[in-house]
């Protein structure tokens, strides 16, 4: 195929993403310094996000077999690239800004590790060949190792770091084979191509093919039964790390799984909808009903993503109408709530001292000490609990409203209960912050928290969080037209 400047514009965000990533690593090489690594990070990733601009105006195009560039592609890379941006600015805060204050090891490779992860995102939103698939994925997860395990004074890091990276291997081996088998029936990689390919009648290799290939996807997604890994590595990373796992890595699986379902028919069928119908409404029961037994907030927030991700299944395998816009506002309000959460999880632990504050404890009377810290925590913990005038609300809405559509009524039965007892933890969160007790050793965030980089970050994301409950409207526009261009094609 002929190469030509559309296709170079089209691949700007990517390209933009991998020139920073040697940037980065050149001027590590040259000279560490803490805040020229953060800086250079971070135009590099907002100069990705601008050439989305003149990106979705020659899209859609095929840059190459491997991938597609499409609105739906733009979209998912706004997300994968907001959310590193937002970890970025929690990890310059995390490590402490002055040297010998915070992380005591080397702080630049974290920057280098994040960007490689999030260069892996994008090329997995614009898969559309198993094989892209598998080197977005690869790319994605193996930095991401190095980032769990980056607090190794800590032996719950490494604890974590080990799991993720065995567990995560063992996902990617089930892909692997699902994929050779896939392949083995249609003799082709492409997703559209499998679908055409089997559209007259699957076989057993196909069914246990794409049987592995979902063990594969929901071992990265988190979803029952493949979710134990989940609360430990959340416990063990450090706090932005655990904001990336829960948001960039997940939107981009969560968003080559609804390309691979709406482009290949094949891989939507009878059987396979049963199967996703019963981890979907086993992952939001026993998310939540795991959730209400934690007294550590990651773990809690780890338990709670599983159940959202339950939600998610509710809208895929409605498939129709109104399920590819939900999963859309869906995926960018929990975004949202996500980076908020546990953004203040990461402000709490700033600098770096050893141990994150984590435990449920050392929130209590946090009002008292620490008011708009507290009132971010609070729109959080409402938002992620779909309470009405919360981004939460809107998305919770939507995936109903999919459900509702597709006549899908033992799921939402199974997500309406899930929420209320989701209410419950979430409320128990809330209280905890409002509790006065004296005498008690508290961790705090730094007074003036709201003044940095990363306090002014979380109160844009606490405010975007209530204004799209409010007016959800610009959110719903991008996600329709989203939407019809992955439909479409």
């Amino acid at each position: 195929m002929e190469f030509t400047t559309q296709h170079l514009i089209a691949l700007l965000p990517l390209l933009v993403t991998s020139v920073t990533v040697l940037v980065v690593m050149l001027a590590v090489a040259w000279k560490r310094n803490h805040a020229l690594t953060f800086v250079l990070s971070v135009i590099g990733l907002n100069l990705a996000l601008l050439s989305l601009i003149p990106a979705l105006d020659a899209t859609p195009l095929q840059v190459t077999p491997l991938l597609l560039i499409d609105h739906f592609a733009g979209y998912y890379m706004a997300l994968v690239l907001a959310a590193t941006l937002a970890c970025i600015t929690l990890i310059h805060a995390y490590l402490g800004a002055e040297s010998g204050h915070g992380y005591p090891g080397n702080r630049e490779e974290m920057y280098l590790l994040i960007l490689l992860s999030a260069a892996g995102g994008l090329v997995l939103v614009s898969a559309q060949n198993l094989a892209g698939l598998f080197i977005g994925l690869e790319l994605l997860s193996v930095p991401s190792y190095g980032l769990v395990a980056y607090a190794f004074f800590n032996k719950r890091s490494l604890e974590a770091g080990i799991k993720y990276m065995v567990l995560s291997a063992a996902g990617s081996a089930f892909l692997l084979f699902g994929m050779a088998l896939l392949y083995a029936e249609s003799g082709s990689l492409a997703f559209t191509e499998i679908g055409t390919s089997l559209a007259n009648g699957s076989s057993l290799i196909v069914e246990i093919g794409i049987g592995m290939m979902l063990i594969g996807l929901a071992f990265k997604l988190s979803l029952v039964p493949f979710h134990l890994w989940t609360p430990d590595v959340y416990e063990g990373a450090p706090a932005p790390v655990a904001a990336f796992l829960a948001t960039a890595t997940k939107v981009a699986v969560f968003a080559v799984l609804l390309r691979l379902y709406q482009m290949s028919p094949a891989t939507a069928g009878g059987w396979l909808n049963d199967l996703l119908t019963l981890i979907a409404v086993a992952s939001i029961l026993f998310g939540n009903l795991l959730a209400l037994l934690q007294n550590n907030l990651k773990r809690l927030l780890g338990y709670s993503s599983i159940a959202h991700f339950g939600y998610l299944l509710v809208a895929l395998i409605a498939s129709k109408g109104l399920a590819v816009e939900a999963i859309g506002v869906y995926l960018a309000t929990y975004v949202l709530t996500s980076l908020g959460a546990f953004g203040v999880i990461t402000l709490m632990s700033t600098p770096y001292s050893g141990r994150d504050a984590d435990a449920l404890y050392e929130y209590r009377g946090l009002f008292w000490r620490r008011p708009y810290l507290t009132a971010v925590l609070t729109v959080m913990m409402l938002s992620l609990a779909g309470i009405p005038l919360t981004a939460g609300f809107i998305g919770k809405f939507y995936v109903i409203a999919a459900g509702v559509e597709a006549q899908l009524w033992w799921l939402l039965g199974a997500m309406v209960l899930g929420s209320a007892i989701g209410v419950f933890y979430y409320l128990r969160v809330m209280v905890t912050l409002f509790m006065r007790e004296p005498n008690m050793h508290h961790h705090d965030a730094p007074f003036d928290w709201g003044q940095r980089a990363g306090g002014i970050m979380l109160l844009v994301v606490a405010l975007l969080a209530f204004i799209l409950g409010v007016y959800p409207q610009p959110l719903l526009d991008l996600v329709q037209q989203a939407g019809l261009a992955s439909v479409a094609l």
